[in-house]
């Protein structure tokens, strides 16, 4: 008996499309409204004054504005936009 598969197709080959996650825009960047600042999977970034927070956890800017990253320690990393002057 064969021990070896014959040459039909192989079980391998797949593999799914990278998803774009990351910083999008960064610390003292200006944004217009609605500009997506952070693409992530849970809440690696907190959404801090006029940001907002997508269904798939994604930080969008409210307000057109100036990008900020603040690191709070233990209450963790937030983005805020200020209202750019």
């Amino acid at each position: 008996m064969a021990h070896k598969k014959g040459q039909g197709s192989t079980q391998n080959g797949r593999d799914s499309n990278a998803q774009r996650l990351g910083v999008k825009r960064y610390g003292g960047q200006v944004v217009p409204a609605g500009s997506i600042l952070v693409r992530q999977r849970g809440t690696k970034f907190y959404p801090g004054v006029n940001v907002g927070i997508g269904r798939d956890h994604t930080l969008f800017a409210k307000i057109d504005s100036i990008v900020q990253f603040h690191d709070k320690g233990e209450r963790g990393r937030f983005v805020t936009v200020t209202p750019a002057e």
